[in-house]
């Protein structure tokens, strides 16, 4: 799947991120970066299936869990063409973009990570998962901490500098309405990101996220 010269490609891409040098390495990006992203999805799928039977693994080249190396520079001040990063989503099947509740990988060689939850999600949706925390805060906070859970994982994510409009400054769980993201992260070293063993890693720090997956999944109204 993805190796060290994985990483040596989106280097490459990062110092020559123009239109003309990406055409004429099109061949090695889908040899090292969309072919082993496409491996990966397709073999992650039974292990999704075994925790997440409703999360989504779609090996396609477009539309599906990989998500596109194209930038939308349309009101961005910075107008290089491409995603240094391979970005990969398995969404709810109800879910319709990045926003949903999803678990992420993210390869880049100054990081790599995996995550889970609901990343800037639409202000309806955001505030039905305030309104669950507020209205139960010990469910929440069972999930929140559930040993498994935070041995692997952290909430991660922007957040008010303010309690939001409609919950009590003093409410128990304040600092976590005050959440703007319900995102957590875990690591991933890039041997780890490297290494054969990678499918079974990723399913097995998915499956310990289940607790706030779960929580998110109610809050919206969908079936874990």
């Amino acid at each position: 799947m993805f190796s060290k010269a994985t990483l040596g490609f989106l280097d490459e891409l990062a110092a020559n991120n123009e239109r003309a040098w990406f055409e004429a390495n099109k061949p090695r990006y889908e040899a090292l970066v969309r072919g082993p992203a496409l491996e990966f999805i397709e073999a992650i799928a039974p292990e999704l299936a075994k925790f997440a039977p409703h999360f989504r693994a779609e090996p396609r080249k477009v539309g599906g869990s990989l998500m596109r190396v194209y930038r939308d520079t349309r009101f961005a001040r910075d107008k290089r063409p491409y995603k240094t990063n391979i970005g990969i989503q398995f969404r709810h099947e109800l879910g319709k973009d990045v926003h949903a509740p999803g678990f992420y990988l993210h390869i880049a060689t100054d990081g790599c990570f995996f995550g889970a939850g609901c990343w800037h999600p639409e202000p309806d949706a955001l505030g039905r998962i305030r309104d669950r925390v507020a209205a139960e805060p010990e469910r929440w906070f069972k999930a929140r901490d559930d040993r498994k859970f935070s041995a692997q994982w952290e909430l991660a994510g922007d957040s008010l500098s303010r309690p939001p409009r409609g919950y009590a400054a003093d409410h128990v769980a304040i600092e976590d309405l005050k959440r703007k993201d319900f995102v957590a992260l875990a690591p991933l070293d890039f041997d780890e990101a490297t290494m054969p063993g990678l499918v079974k890693l990723a399913g097995k720090r998915f499956a310990a996220s289940t607790p706030l997956m779960k929580f998110l999944c109610e809050a919206l109204g969908v079936v874990y």
